[in-house]
């Protein structure tokens, strides 16, 4: 089932945090196990921010030990990044488990990622000059209440809402996903693709690596490696039209650039709201007019199409 949602503000931002909360609260019906929000901040610098957690949500049921244990982790993070010679700028603790890093870096960030996610239990949602990815379980309105996500300014954003039917209810199989070690590219997907293990195995032996078992987060890896091949955007995404099977409607977003992208048959949903100044897209129409108090016209693009707008 599952729910997908993005919007692109053209030339100037907004309160995406607030918006997209709105539009994913509407698709809780079509999954309410976790939500996910890759936002796109509007004062991009060549600092990086880094979101990663330490723990899931449901770890901290377990007993007083894994309070302990989170605190371990989050120092040998700093004794890691500082190990590397990482100037950590500003450090927030969102929750218990999660974490916001600003810094500057300038040479080998996959050194860094890799040598930080090699504490176990440490994740990295995401690193990026403009994005921030956050996700945990719950609906749209528990997430970004947690996440204090309301307020937040930003050009673009992509969501997701989701039904767990073939992995586990945590964090880790939450949508979107990143697309390590690649700055600021994220995907949202709707759909099942059928030549996920081979398409895997190839970008693995291209040196990538993945975080899950999920096919949403090869469609990341995917466009971020076509892209690093010297590929733009749509024609990355035109690509993975013809080399991923299955049935798919998926979104992408770079740091100034909102992809869509459907199957040939075109069985999973997508509304699509466009105006000069906003681009608003979702599985549902109820999430477009979520944010518009006035009437508006949608349609559905077609099967096999590919679109890509600029912020």
């Amino acid at each position: 089932m599952c729910g997908i949602a993005g919007l692109i503000h053209r030339g100037s931002s907004a309160d995406i945090g607030s918006q997209m909360t709105s539009m994913l609260q509407a698709l809780k019906h079509r999954g309410p196990d976790s939500t996910g929000f890759a936002l796109y901040g509007d004062k991009a610098t060549s600092d990086h921010v880094m979101r990663f957690k330490v723990a899931e949500q449901e770890d901290l049921a377990t007993g007083f030990d894994i309070h302990a244990t989170i605190v371990d982790r989050k120092n040998t993070v700093d004794e890691r990044l500082k190990e590397l010679g990482v100037t950590i700028k500003n450090e927030e603790q969102v929750t218990e488990y999660a974490h916001r890093y600003t810094f500057g870096f300038d040479g080998d960030l996959k050194r860094v990622i890799d040598f930080v996610e090699d504490i176990e239990g440490v994740e990295i949602l995401s690193v990026g000059h403009a994005l921030e990815l956050i996700k945990d379980l719950g609906d749209a309105t528990v997430v970004s209440e947690q996440y204090k996500l309301g307020g937040f300014a930003g050009t673009h954003a992509i969501g997701h809402t989701r039904m767990a039917t073939e992995s586990d209810v945590d964090i880790r199989s939450a949508h979107p996903y990143w697309a390590y070690p690649f700055n600021d590219v994220s995907v949202v997907h709707n759909g099942q693709l059928t030549n996920y293990w081979t398409n895997r195995r190839g970008l693995e032996r291209r040196g990538h690596r993945f975080m899950s078992d999920c096919d949403s987060e090869l469609i990341a890896v995917y466009i971020a490696h076509r892209i690093d091949q010297g590929d733009d955007l749509h024609t990355a995404m035109s690509r993975s039209v013809d080399e991923l099977d299955g049935v798919f409607t998926y979104l992408v977003a770079t740091a100034d650039s909102l992809g869509m992208a459907k199957d040939v048959m075109a069985a999973k949903p997508m509304v699509l709201y466009e105006s000069d100044d906003l681009i608003a897209l979702a599985s549902e129409e109820v999430a477009i007019r979520s944010i518009f108090p006035n009437e508006i016209d949608t349609f559905d693009p077609y099967e096999g199409e590919v679109r890509v707008w600029q912020s």
